[in-house]
Formats: C-alpha cells, structure tokens, sequence
C-alpha cells in the first residue's frame, strides 16, 4: 500500500478491511514524512505498533 491509499482509508467513512502479516488491523494515524502509519490490531492483540505502510494489504 503507499501513504495516499492508507490516508484515503484513514478518512474514509466506511469500514475498509486492512491486513498487516495477514492480520486484520486498523489504522489510527498515518506519517507521511517516514511513510509509516500507526495501527491497532482487530484481533484481540493490544497496544498500537508503528510500521510501514508498504507492510499494509488492503483486503
């Protein structure tokens, strides 16, 4: 994914299904300046890591 797409579903209004290694995770902010966004995963895991957005499958 590059940083336009993973801003345009940060905004959008409707639910977009992103996977991060295959699991599902949703996007709390994005960083435009080291292409990284932070995600928050949907899973059950806790806390938010910060990855690329390279990393990131829209589903």
């Amino acid at each position: 994914m590059d940083i336009q797409r993973a801003q345009q579903i940060l905004n959008a209004e409707e639910t977009i299904t992103v996977l991060h290694h295959g699991s599902p995770i949703w996007i709390e902010n994005v960083f435009p300046e080291d292409d990284t966004a932070m995600v928050k995963p949907l899973n059950g895991g806790e806390g938010v890591w910060v990855v690329p957005v390279a990393e990131l499958i829209e589903d």
